[in-house]
């Protein structure tokens, strides 16, 4: 004969016997807390209570740290067992609040949790620069990447994990310090000090006015190894814009678009250089484009250096105050008909010479001679 007794519970009479059989528990299905069915464990309801509290204990304010290490996928530990009735987290990964991620990645891995509702704060403490992505189990396709080194605020709706701190939008701060990068997809205004670390902007990426208008924009070329800086000044000097990098020359290109052109409103200028007298004297178009040089006799003048085509330069031969000094040019200055100028002998005056460079030769654009400088 069977008797019901109070819904879950059923007893079977054999013979003069009575035997009790008592429905088995179920669990919540988040955080897997024993749900007791009536008059079910007499006797070990200690245990199960404090299998709940523990649980919720982890869940709210547990932390456990989980070796990752090494390239395969890893699935937190999961423990609904009612013997789990200590404060141990390692046998209970998954219902701990608190998850740092750690050893040596040697490849990109997945780290899977149960596919239910849940938050978790979450600390990526591995080494080995690769990718560790954090999902659902069954949801590999949408997890969340957890950034080496960094900490992140998640929360899932059992199939998606969600980046809470992906789009706060606008944060007011009054100091933010960083040892690393500092990505935003949102305004980020006042003054900030970069002391140690670059400013990373993506390829052809802006800096842009109130209105989002472009301003300058960047754009990358692979492997770059040169570079401008640009230095400020004190009082009474210049701000720089300076070519430099690895590449012993280095020069700067400006281009315009279509039929632009690039204007200055005030003057330009190469400063003038003095060069050095001796029996031949040397000439660098790059350095000293605008130059003057007094001899103090008869001297030759050596081809100027390093010239590119379109080029043009520009010389004083300056006589002392002596006079009657020659000079003798280089075979790489080509003056009109192929005879070279004769000197003014007259002490302290001088002659002016500008030349444009072919690519072979310094050809003479002009000159103007027996000009008094002082």
């Amino acid at each position: 004969m069977i008797i019901l007794k109070r819904g879950l519970i059923f007893s079977v009479q054999i013979n003069t016997n009575i035997y009790y059989y008592i429905m088995a528990s179920s669990y919540t299905s988040r955080l897997k807390l024993e749900r007791q069915a009536t008059g079910e464990n007499s006797g070990n309801w200690g245990n199960l209570v404090n299998y709940v509290l523990n649980r919720i204990d982890s869940t709210v304010r547990g932390y456990v740290a989980v070796s990752v290490a090494g390239s395969a996928n890893v699935t937190l530990v999961s423990n609904t067992s009612t013997t789990n009735t200590d404060d141990s987290s390692t046998d209970d990964q998954v219902h701990n609040k608190i998850i740092e991620f750690v050893g040596a990645l040697t490849g990109a891995i997945h780290v899977f949790t149960d596919a239910v509702e849940g938050d978790y704060t979450l600390f990526n403490n591995t080494s080995g620069s690769h990718v560790l992505t954090f999902a659902n189990t069954g949801h590999a396709a949408n997890g969340v990447v957890i950034t080496q080194g960094t900490k992140s605020i998640v929360y899932t709706n059992g199939s998606t994990i969600y980046d809470v701190g992906a789009d706060l939008g606008e944060i007011g701060v009054t100091s933010l310090t960083s040892s690393g990068n500092v990505t935003s997809s949102a305004n980020v205004t006042g003054t900030y000090i970069i002391s140690s670390e670059n400013i990373q902007i993506a390829n052809d990426k802006a800096i842009v006015d109130a209105n989002n208008n472009e301003q300058i924009v960047f754009s990358q070329t692979a492997s770059a190894v040169n570079h401008l800086d640009i230095t400020n000044a004190a009082t009474g000097n210049n701000p720089d814009i300076k070519a430099s990098g690895s590449d012993a020359n280095v020069g700067i290109s400006f281009t315009t678009t279509g039929s632009g052109f690039i204007k200055f409103n005030d003057a330009a200028y190469n400063p003038e250089a003095t060069l050095t007298d001796g029996a031949t004297i040397t000439w660098d178009a790059q350095a000293q484009p605008v130059a003057k040089v007094t001899l103090a006799g008869n001297r030759t003048l050596a081809a100027a250096s390093n010239g590119v085509a379109g080029q043009f330069i520009c010389l004083v031969v300056i006589q002392d105050g002596t006079g009657s000094r020659t000079l003798t040019w280089n075979a790489a200055y080509e003056f009109a008909s192929d005879k070279a100028p004769t000197l003014t002998t007259t002490a302290n005056l001088g002659d002016l010479f500008v030349f444009k460079y072919n690519g072979t030769k310094w050809l003479e654009a002009g000159r103007n001679l027996a000009l008094t400088l002082s």
